[in-house]
């Protein structure tokens, strides 16, 4: 009886407790979304270190002289990319965003301040050179228009810039009512590269996988990237899974400028991303991703009366980090 008696007072202690607090013993707390497209404001701006190499290995079968197709590459390349935010027009929880972005190697960024200093390679560009500005629009969805100057980068500065692009619009396609921890969602896009296949789209499907500790990098004296020493913040993780799903029919895959020369493409190509991207929950700013990518391609090449053939088989893996810099090198007016 005597513990029967103690049952009956702790759970009238407990329904007190919960009575009190408003809550109910079954009831579990609403979990929250999250928000994750940038908030910025005119006049903000910011830097990223870009890290990038990709590896691409081409075998070519052709009883003729090879044309002008893919070839063998391998790039290793480091930039700073700056980023000033010309104007901002919210649209409820989004915006769209106008902005400017510039690169500068790293090495001269680092001499700037530390002259005389050895720095790593820069990718196949100068490493005094600082590009020409691009500029652009992100609009709430996503998508990006109003892009001037991106041709008159280096073919390894515009690769780059476009990955850093899809990584720092990335909530463009994550629900407009935000997302909650553990919450999984679906989103699909064209491939945006050249290719000798036609009507190639990444099906993707992103997870919202923790909270974690992230704080921005810096530079030390002698150029090397290094945690910064300051409190960090906290950052939603989210992890990105990608297929190159091909929509065209293997036996006729060829782009509209082949058709225009005569020429006929028939194959296929595959390929997987995955994305860690670490996005601030307090700015929604990018402040770290991580990717991994592979592709294939087997594609024919023949002049539309079958005189000409030509076979290439590509393997390309491509490895790519994004990181914000905080207290980066000042870049020229």
């Amino acid at each position: 009886m005597a513990n029967v008696k103690r049952r009956v007072i702790c759970f009238l202690m407990l329904a007190t407790l919960f009575s009190a607090a408003g809550l109910k013993p079954s009831a579990a707390a609403p979990t929250a979304r999250a928000t994750l497209f940038p908030r910025l404001h005119a006049g903000q701006t910011f830097t990223y270190f870009i890290q990038y190499r990709i590896k691409k290995n081409v075998k070519t079968e052709s009883r003729v002289v090879t044309p002008t197709g893919p070839q063998d590459a391998e790039t290793d390349a480091e930039w700073l990319l700056h980023v000033d935010i010309l104007d901002v027009h919210p649209q409820g929880e989004r915006a769209a965003i106008h902005a400017r972005s510039r690169f500068r190697s790293v090495a001269s960024a680092m001499a700037q301040n530390n002259t005389g200093a050895q720095q790593p390679s820069s990718g196949s560009a100068s490493p005094s050179l600082e590009s020409k500005p691009v500029d652009f629009t992100i609009l709430p969805d996503g998508r990006v228009e109003a892009i001037t100057g991106l041709t008159d980068l280096f073919p390894d500065q515009r690769q780059v810039w476009q990955v850093w692009l899809r990584q720092f619009a990335i909530a463009g396609v994550f629900p407009r009512d935000g997302v909650k921890l553990g919450q999984s969602w679906k989103s699909s896009e064209p491939e945006q590269a050249p290719s000798l296949i036609v009507k190639l789209e990444w099906e993707k499907q992103a997870t919202y996988v923790r909270d974690e500790p992230c704080t921005p990098i810096q530079f030390s004296e002698t150029g090397i990237v290094t945690p910064k020493n300051s409190p960090a913040e906290s950052c939603a993780v989210v992890l990105t899974r990608a297929i190159l799903k091909q929509k065209s029919p293997p036996k006729d895959t060829t782009p509209g400028d082949f058709r225009l020369h005569d020429l006929r493409t028939t194959g296929s190509a595959t390929g997987k991303n995955e994305t860690i991207s670490y996005i601030s929950l307090q700015s929604g700013l990018i402040v770290r991703v991580t990717e991994d990518a592979q592709q294939f391609m087997d594609v024919d090449v023949a002049k539309a009366d079958a005189s000409n053939h030509v076979h290439y088989n590509v393997e390309a893996t491509g490895h790519t980090e994004v990181l914000l810099v905080a207290d980066a090198p000042a870049a020229k007016p």
